[in-house]
Protein backbone atom coordinates (compact mmCIF):
# COMPACT_ATOMS: atom_id res chain seq x y z
CA UNK A 1 0.00 0.00 0.00
CA UNK A 2 1.55 3.42 -1.11
CA UNK A 3 0.76 6.42 1.02
CA UNK A 4 0.46 9.50 -0.51
CA UNK A 5 -0.56 12.19 2.48
CA UNK A 6 3.33 13.68 3.69
CA UNK A 7 4.77 12.87 0.77
CA UNK A 8 6.61 14.98 -1.78
CA UNK A 9 5.27 14.48 -5.40
CA UNK A 10 6.62 15.83 -8.80
CA UNK A 11 4.12 16.08 -11.90
CA UNK A 12 5.75 16.63 -15.21
CA UNK A 13 3.45 18.08 -17.98
CA UNK A 14 1.35 19.66 -14.75
CA UNK A 15 0.32 22.58 -16.33
CA UNK A 16 -2.58 21.36 -18.20
CA UNK A 17 -4.84 17.99 -18.39
CA UNK A 18 -3.72 14.60 -16.88
CA UNK A 19 -0.90 16.17 -14.71
CA UNK A 20 -3.02 18.94 -14.14
CA UNK A 21 -5.73 16.26 -12.23
CA UNK A 22 -3.03 14.59 -11.33
CA UNK A 23 -1.39 17.69 -9.56
CA UNK A 24 -4.75 18.52 -7.64
CA UNK A 25 -5.30 15.12 -6.59
CA UNK A 26 -1.97 14.67 -4.90
CA UNK A 27 -2.06 17.67 -3.24
CA UNK A 28 -6.25 17.01 -1.74
CA UNK A 29 -4.38 13.75 -0.13
CA UNK A 30 -1.82 16.00 1.40
CA UNK A 31 1.05 15.68 -0.82
CA UNK A 32 3.31 18.44 -1.40
CA UNK A 33 3.52 18.92 -5.77
CA UNK A 34 6.22 20.24 -7.79
CA UNK A 35 4.06 21.22 -11.00
CA UNK A 36 6.56 20.94 -13.82
CA UNK A 37 5.62 22.03 -16.83
CA UNK A 38 7.51 23.67 -20.33
CA UNK A 39 5.10 26.18 -20.23
CA UNK A 40 6.57 27.61 -16.90
CA UNK A 41 3.09 29.87 -16.69
CA UNK A 42 0.61 26.85 -16.26
CA UNK A 43 2.74 25.69 -14.01
CA UNK A 44 3.00 28.07 -11.69
CA UNK A 45 -1.13 28.47 -12.13
CA UNK A 46 -2.19 25.11 -11.16
CA UNK A 47 0.72 25.51 -8.36
CA UNK A 48 -1.05 28.78 -7.33
CA UNK A 49 -4.56 27.03 -7.70
CA UNK A 50 -3.65 24.20 -4.51
CA UNK A 51 -2.14 26.95 -2.75
CA UNK A 52 -5.69 28.70 -2.64
CA UNK A 53 -7.14 25.40 -1.77
CA UNK A 54 -4.83 24.72 1.36
CA UNK A 55 -2.18 22.78 -0.32
CA UNK A 56 1.49 22.64 -0.49
CA UNK A 57 3.15 23.16 -4.58
CA UNK A 58 5.45 25.01 -6.22
CA UNK A 59 5.21 25.82 -10.21
CA UNK A 60 8.80 25.04 -12.15
CA UNK A 61 9.54 25.45 -15.76
CA UNK A 62 11.12 22.00 -17.48
CA UNK A 63 11.69 20.79 -20.90
CA UNK A 64 11.91 16.98 -20.44
CA UNK A 65 13.69 16.56 -23.68
CA UNK A 66 17.04 18.48 -21.98
CA UNK A 67 18.51 16.32 -19.10
CA UNK A 68 19.91 19.72 -17.75
CA UNK A 69 16.34 20.60 -17.38
CA UNK A 70 15.61 17.75 -15.56
CA UNK A 71 18.64 18.20 -13.03
CA UNK A 72 17.63 21.52 -12.51
CA UNK A 73 13.68 21.17 -12.00
CA UNK A 74 15.04 18.08 -9.62
CA UNK A 75 17.62 20.84 -7.71
CA UNK A 76 14.10 23.07 -7.19
CA UNK A 77 12.16 20.16 -6.08
CA UNK A 78 14.55 19.02 -3.25
CA UNK A 79 15.19 22.59 -2.58
CA UNK A 80 11.81 23.20 -1.76
CA UNK A 81 10.19 19.93 -0.35
CA UNK A 82 13.31 17.22 0.25
CA UNK A 83 13.34 13.99 -1.67
CA UNK A 84 10.69 13.23 -4.66
CA UNK A 85 9.39 10.09 -3.50
CA UNK A 86 6.38 10.01 -5.82
CA UNK A 87 7.07 10.65 -9.74
CA UNK A 88 4.63 11.06 -12.29
CA UNK A 89 6.39 11.20 -15.59
CA UNK A 90 3.34 12.35 -17.38
CA UNK A 91 4.56 15.00 -20.05
CA UNK A 92 3.55 14.38 -23.58
CA UNK A 93 3.50 15.94 -26.91
CA UNK A 94 1.63 14.58 -30.12
CA UNK A 95 1.51 14.95 -33.97
CA UNK A 96 -0.89 13.25 -36.22
CA UNK A 97 0.55 13.13 -39.30
CA UNK A 98 1.69 10.72 -42.18
CA UNK A 99 5.53 9.51 -41.05
CA UNK A 100 6.66 10.32 -44.80
CA UNK A 101 5.39 13.32 -44.48
CA UNK A 102 7.37 14.33 -40.79
CA UNK A 103 10.17 16.37 -40.80
CA UNK A 104 13.39 15.23 -39.08
CA UNK A 105 12.41 17.55 -36.05
CA UNK A 106 8.94 16.00 -35.75
CA UNK A 107 10.02 12.89 -35.11
CA UNK A 108 12.85 13.90 -32.84
CA UNK A 109 10.74 16.14 -30.64
CA UNK A 110 7.73 13.49 -30.38
CA UNK A 111 10.65 10.80 -29.16
CA UNK A 112 12.61 12.72 -27.06
CA UNK A 113 9.91 14.30 -25.14
CA UNK A 114 7.57 10.82 -24.94
CA UNK A 115 10.48 8.55 -24.46
CA UNK A 116 13.63 9.97 -23.64
CA UNK A 117 11.87 12.52 -21.40
CA UNK A 118 10.73 9.59 -19.68
CA UNK A 119 13.64 7.66 -19.15
CA UNK A 120 15.55 10.70 -17.75
CA UNK A 121 13.30 11.66 -15.89
CA UNK A 122 13.27 8.15 -13.76
CA UNK A 123 17.07 7.64 -13.99
CA UNK A 124 17.18 11.34 -12.47
CA UNK A 125 14.62 10.79 -9.49
CA UNK A 126 14.87 6.82 -8.73
CA UNK A 127 18.39 6.65 -6.92
CA UNK A 128 16.74 9.30 -4.51
CA UNK A 129 13.85 6.97 -3.81
CA UNK A 130 15.91 4.00 -3.62
CA UNK A 131 18.10 5.63 -0.81
CA UNK A 132 14.72 6.92 0.95
CA UNK A 133 13.92 3.30 1.11
CA UNK A 134 10.93 3.74 -0.84
CA UNK A 135 8.26 5.59 -2.94
CA UNK A 136 6.37 5.03 -6.53
CA UNK A 137 7.01 6.26 -10.10
CA UNK A 138 4.42 6.02 -12.60
CA UNK A 139 4.68 7.50 -16.03
CA UNK A 140 1.54 8.10 -18.84
CA UNK A 141 1.47 6.00 -22.11
CA UNK A 142 -1.10 5.77 -24.05
CA UNK A 143 -3.66 3.21 -25.43
CA UNK A 144 -2.58 4.09 -28.85
CA UNK A 145 0.40 1.91 -28.18
CA UNK A 146 -2.21 -1.15 -27.44
CA UNK A 147 -4.44 -0.78 -30.04
CA UNK A 148 -2.72 0.58 -33.07
CA UNK A 149 -5.41 1.13 -35.48
CA UNK A 150 -7.20 3.41 -33.15
CA UNK A 151 -5.49 6.34 -34.42
CA UNK A 152 -3.81 6.59 -37.44
CA UNK A 153 -0.88 8.95 -38.71
CA UNK A 154 0.37 8.65 -35.13
CA UNK A 155 3.43 5.78 -35.49
CA UNK A 156 6.61 7.75 -33.60
CA UNK A 157 3.57 8.35 -31.29
CA UNK A 158 2.69 5.19 -30.84
CA UNK A 159 6.23 3.73 -30.74
CA UNK A 160 7.62 6.03 -27.80
CA UNK A 161 4.12 5.42 -25.72
CA UNK A 162 4.96 1.34 -26.35
CA UNK A 163 8.17 1.55 -25.16
CA UNK A 164 7.08 3.30 -22.23
CA UNK A 165 4.78 0.01 -21.33
CA UNK A 166 7.92 -2.25 -22.00
CA UNK A 167 9.85 -0.30 -19.82
CA UNK A 168 7.65 0.21 -17.03
CA UNK A 169 6.73 -3.35 -16.90
CA UNK A 170 10.26 -4.39 -16.90
CA UNK A 171 11.16 -1.56 -14.22
CA UNK A 172 8.49 -2.84 -12.45
CA UNK A 173 10.45 -6.31 -11.72
CA UNK A 174 13.94 -4.35 -11.38
CA UNK A 175 12.57 -2.07 -8.59
CA UNK A 176 10.24 -5.26 -6.79
CA UNK A 177 13.24 -5.79 -4.26
CA UNK A 178 14.07 -1.70 -3.89
CA UNK A 179 10.96 -0.68 -2.07
CA UNK A 180 9.71 1.42 -5.16
CA UNK A 181 6.52 0.75 -6.72
CA UNK A 182 5.87 1.15 -10.91
CA UNK A 183 2.64 1.67 -12.90
CA UNK A 184 2.27 2.26 -16.03
CA UNK A 185 -1.03 4.97 -17.09
CA UNK A 186 -2.12 3.97 -20.84
CA UNK A 187 -5.07 6.84 -20.89
CA UNK A 188 -7.67 6.35 -23.91
CA UNK A 189 -9.42 9.40 -25.10
CA UNK A 190 -8.96 12.31 -22.36
CA UNK A 191 -10.40 16.23 -22.54
CA UNK A 192 -6.48 17.51 -22.73
CA UNK A 193 -4.74 20.65 -23.82
CA UNK A 194 -2.00 18.19 -25.40
CA UNK A 195 -3.22 19.13 -28.78
CA UNK A 196 -1.72 22.73 -27.84
CA UNK A 197 1.66 21.42 -27.46
CA UNK A 198 3.03 22.21 -30.50
CA UNK A 199 2.95 25.80 -29.87
CA UNK A 200 5.59 25.62 -27.10
CA UNK A 201 7.95 23.40 -29.45
CA UNK A 202 11.52 24.43 -29.08
CA UNK A 203 13.37 25.86 -31.91
CA UNK A 204 15.62 22.97 -32.26
CA UNK A 205 13.35 20.87 -33.13
CA UNK A 206 11.71 23.11 -35.46
CA UNK A 207 9.70 25.62 -33.51
CA UNK A 208 5.84 25.78 -33.47
CA UNK A 209 3.55 24.12 -35.52
CA UNK A 210 -0.23 23.23 -36.35
CA UNK A 211 0.40 19.35 -36.61
CA UNK A 212 -0.97 18.19 -33.16
CA UNK A 213 -4.88 18.51 -34.58
CA UNK A 214 -6.27 15.64 -34.69
CA UNK A 215 -7.56 14.43 -38.34
CA UNK A 216 -11.08 14.05 -38.81
CA UNK A 217 -10.24 10.62 -41.07
CA UNK A 218 -9.58 8.88 -38.08
CA UNK A 219 -10.90 5.84 -37.82
CA UNK A 220 -12.47 5.58 -34.50
CA UNK A 221 -12.98 9.49 -34.14
CA UNK A 222 -16.68 8.47 -33.31
CA UNK A 223 -16.18 5.98 -30.59
CA UNK A 224 -13.70 8.58 -28.78
CA UNK A 225 -15.08 9.47 -25.74
CA UNK A 226 -13.10 11.96 -23.73
CA UNK A 227 -12.33 11.35 -19.95
CA UNK A 228 -12.25 14.23 -17.50
CA UNK A 229 -9.16 14.46 -16.36
CA UNK A 230 -10.14 14.51 -12.66
CA UNK A 231 -11.45 11.01 -13.47
CA UNK A 232 -8.25 9.84 -15.03
CA UNK A 233 -6.32 10.87 -12.21
CA UNK A 234 -8.65 9.52 -9.29
CA UNK A 235 -7.90 6.28 -11.58
CA UNK A 236 -4.25 6.55 -11.48
CA UNK A 237 -3.96 7.06 -7.62
CA UNK A 238 -6.24 4.57 -6.94
CA UNK A 239 -3.30 2.00 -9.14
CA UNK A 240 -0.82 3.78 -7.06
CA UNK A 241 -2.23 3.15 -4.19
CA UNK A 242 -2.72 -0.54 -4.58
CA UNK A 243 0.52 -1.08 -6.79
CA UNK A 244 -1.04 -2.37 -9.46
CA UNK A 245 1.30 -2.70 -13.09
CA UNK A 246 -1.09 -0.59 -15.62
CA UNK A 247 -3.69 1.45 -15.59
CA UNK A 248 -6.42 1.29 -18.64
CA UNK A 249 -9.22 4.41 -18.33
CA UNK A 250 -11.81 2.53 -21.06
CA UNK A 251 -12.36 -0.97 -20.22
CA UNK A 252 -14.85 -1.19 -23.21
CA UNK A 253 -11.87 -1.08 -25.62
CA UNK A 254 -10.87 -4.61 -24.71
CA UNK A 255 -12.52 -5.70 -27.71
CA UNK A 256 -10.23 -3.73 -30.03
CA UNK A 257 -7.40 -4.81 -28.29
CA UNK A 258 -7.99 -8.48 -28.54
CA UNK A 259 -8.53 -7.52 -32.30
CA UNK A 260 -5.62 -6.07 -33.53
CA UNK A 261 -2.95 -5.91 -30.62
CA UNK A 262 -3.16 -9.60 -29.67
CA UNK A 263 -4.86 -10.86 -32.37
CA UNK A 264 -1.29 -9.69 -34.51
CA UNK A 265 0.75 -11.36 -31.84
CA UNK A 266 -1.24 -14.70 -31.86
CA UNK A 267 -1.16 -14.76 -35.58
CA UNK A 268 2.72 -14.72 -35.31
CA UNK A 269 2.65 -17.58 -32.84
CA UNK A 270 0.89 -19.50 -34.75
CA UNK A 271 2.67 -18.78 -37.91
CA UNK A 272 5.69 -19.85 -36.23
CA UNK A 273 4.63 -22.80 -34.55
CA UNK A 274 3.43 -23.82 -38.46
CA UNK A 275 7.17 -23.11 -39.79
CA UNK A 276 8.24 -25.52 -37.34
CA UNK A 277 6.30 -28.29 -37.90
CA UNK A 278 6.87 -27.62 -41.73
CA UNK A 279 10.64 -28.71 -41.20
CA UNK A 280 9.43 -30.89 -38.75
CA UNK A 281 11.50 -34.36 -40.15
CA UNK A 282 8.65 -36.66 -41.35
CA UNK A 283 7.51 -40.06 -39.82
Amino acid sequence: MTEIAGRVALVTGGGSGIGRGLALALAAEGASVVVADIAEGRAAEVAAEIGQAGGSAIGVGCDVSDRASIQAMKARAEQAFGTVTLLFANAGVTALQPLAEMSGGDIDWILNVNLHGVADCLHAFLPGMISAGGGHVTATASMAALIPEWLPTHAPYAAAKGGIIAMMLNLRHELSERGVGCTVLCPGGVATRIAECQTVRPDRYGGPSEAGVIPPTSVHMADLYFRPADEVAQMTLRAVRANRPMVLTEGWRREFFMRSYVGAVMQAFDDADAFDRERAPAG
